[in-house]
């Protein structure tokens, strides 16, 4: 059974039809890269996933169990939409960490408010993850006080803190100096595991192959083309892929 399934989301933003029937489904411990230009609804399906934003058409489960109709939508009220998300750990390009807040607190902060243990347990796991994305030297520090890549890497542990069922990312370095880029990718690919299902969109192609058991090509709200790194990377067939790729390995 997929960990997620995800069927003919469509979202329109007044009359521009952004996603045009989205179709997916993620095994658990795979990874998925979505790739594509600009403007071509990545993020808006990593939106509609996460209940930031809600699909007019589409079906969302969980282990099989629906968690989202866009038929019937209005009838979930706050609690099942807070609920819903709390499957989801996402991670976004500006960091939004907690500004009075230093790294362990930004980690631990959520968990304690929806007492996911006792303050020791919490804070435990969460020096555990500050260990796993290497910050333990800056625990005690602000954002104000970390470079953007630190501060990405803060956002990853507090992602994790809730033990999400899938782990999200939506463009994470592209906020950064490319020096910084390589830290926050390590640390992706270093949670990378049987027991790991994330969700990556991404504009770093490199990464994108070494890291994916899959990969999603989305052109104008579509999903353009899907399948292994191979055969997106190496062999692609839609026109649109080939060029959206020749012009991604131009830039780098």
């Amino acid at each position: 059974m997929s960990v997620l399934e995800v069927k003919n989301i469509k979202k329109n933003f007044g009359k521009v039809e952004v996603l045009k029937g989205i179709s997916f489904s993620l095994e658990k411990g795979e990874v998925l890269s979505i790739i594509g230009s600009s403007g071509s609804g990545k993020t808006t399906l990593l939106r509609c996933i996460n209940f930031l934003e809600f699909a007019e058409e589409g079906i969302i489960s969980i282990d099989g169990k629906q968690i989202f109709n866009g038929k019937d939508k209005k009838t979930l009220s706050d609690e099942e939409i807070r609920e819903n998300r709390l499957h989801f750990g996402l991670v976004f390009q500006s960091f939004n960490l907690f500004p009075q807040y230093n790294v362990l607190e930004n980690i631990t902060l959520a968990p304690k408010l929806l007492k996911r243990g006792t303050v020791e347990e919490i804070e435990t796991r969460a020096r555990m993850l500050i260990e796993r994305v290497g910050l333990s030297e800056k625990i005690e520090s602000y954002p104000c006080q970390l470079s953007g890549g630190q501060q990405q890497r803060v956002a990853i542990a507090r992602a994790l803190a809730l033990d999400p069922d899938i782990l999200c990312f939506d463009e994470p370095t592209s906020a950064l100096d490319p020096e910084l880029t390589g830290e926050v990718l390590k640390v992706i690919k270093g949670l990378k595991s049987k027991d790991s299902t994330m969700i990556i969109v991404t504009h770093e192609m490199e990464f994108a192959k070494n890291v994916s058991d899959k990969v999603i090509f989305m052109a104008d709200g579509v999903i353009e083309e899907m399948g292994t790194p191979e055969e997106i990377f190496d062999n692609p067939k839609s026109d649109k892929t080939k060029h959206f790729l020749s012009k991604s390995l131009e830039e780098i």
